[in-house]
């Protein structure tokens, strides 16, 4: 009973951002979720938060995310899934290899530190801090340069939840399937990409999270091209213990996601228990998007991680404009 306690404080604190971001969305012209992101970033940058609430709010930020998105594949249309196919596949491959490359290139060029870049890189170019995580170690990165790229990655794609939906909608002038695809296949975490795409319209955020989870399925292949790469290096070899290589879990809430798509597909839901399933999920997001927000801090981005900013919003641009010029030309 205590230990759930210990979590309750954090729970709360999100919450009430929830709450008041539901209430703002009301009089200000931004859905709850960014609005929640917002007001976790003023408050989590004005306001010192107490220590016993950091174990509520990385539930939030982590396991009430991962709900929010598994519960929301009850609202799926599959025919979105046709217009996707196999172009759409390519494309997020591209965009991979282009993104992690652009990263290793930068790196090369102002002699910056390459597994510092190939982090960057990697956090833009999969799924953001989730991918960092689990590549760092196969890496050998120094936990400063993790945490540093988690907060610049986390950083840049809360940018790009209202730079995106701009880009796609007002100057390229995107369909909805389109404005999905370019949001769903450059902004790093899974609720950057939900916000943004469904700030666009309801197809363009199914669109959006469905080339996002394929994003995400990319981790593997990579995770194992970076285990070979690391077996066959002697130099890196001497500096990894390939035996203590945490193995990479598969994402349950990719297995969430189809399983809630598949309820009102079959018919097995009702109309209102989907459109409570759908509440709850949103609301959900919405905490966990304040709990990210709580989490971005400027100061350390400010004193230690200014060259490393500018790599990282350069490999964002290479990302943007590789994934919006394939669209412009192909889709």
């Amino acid at each position: 009973m205590k230990s759930l306690l210990t979590y309750l404080p954090g729970l709360l604190i999100t919450a009430i951002l929830a709450g008041i971001a539901v209430w703002g969305a009301g009089y200000v012209p931004l859905g709850a979720v960014a609005l929640a992101i917002m007001l976790g970033i003023l408050l989590g940058n004005t306001t010192p938060l107490p220590r016993y609430g950091t174990k509520g709010i990385a539930l939030s930020e982590k396991h009430l995310l991962a709900w929010a998105i598994a519960l929301m594949g009850v609202n799926l249309d599959f025919h979105v899934l046709q217009k996707l196919g196999l172009p759409a596949i390519a494309l997020v491959v591209a965009a991979l290899v282009v993104t992690i490359g652009s990263a290793l290139l930068l790196a090369r060029l102002f002699g910056f530190d390459r597994r510092f870049a190939l982090l960057l890189g990697i956090g833009n170019g999969v799924c953001g801090s989730s991918a960092i995580v689990a590549t760092e170690q196969v890496i050998g990165a120094p936990k400063e340069q993790v945490a540093l790229s988690i907060a610049i990655v986390n950083f840049l794609g809360t940018i790009g939840i209202f730079l995106l939906p701009f880009l796609s909608v007002s100057l390229l002038h995107f369909s909805q399937i389109d404005s999905g695809i370019l949001a769903g296949n450059t902004l790093q975490a899974v609720g950057q990409v939900v916000a943004a795409g469904f700030s666009i319209g309801e197809t363009a955020g199914q669109t959006a999270t469905l080339v996002k989870m394929t994003r995400i399925l990319m981790l593997f292949p990579l995770l194992l091209i970076l285990v070979l790469q690391a077996s066959r290096s002697p130099k890196h070899t001497e500096s990894i213990d390939l035996e203590h290589i945490r193995k990479p879990t598969f994402p349950l809430f990719i297995v969430g996601f189809v399983f809630f798509a598949l309820l009102p597909t079959l018919g097995v839901l009702s109309p209102t228990a989907i459109h409570l399933i759908s509440q709850t999920s949103h609301i959900l997001l919405i905490m966990a998007m304040a709990a990210i927000g709580l989490k971005i801090t400027f100061k350390t981005l400010l004193q230690s991680g200014q060259a490393a900013l500018g790599i990282g919003a350069l490999i964002f641009v290479v990302q943007i404009v590789f994934s919006g010029v394939v669209i412009a030309l192909l889709f």
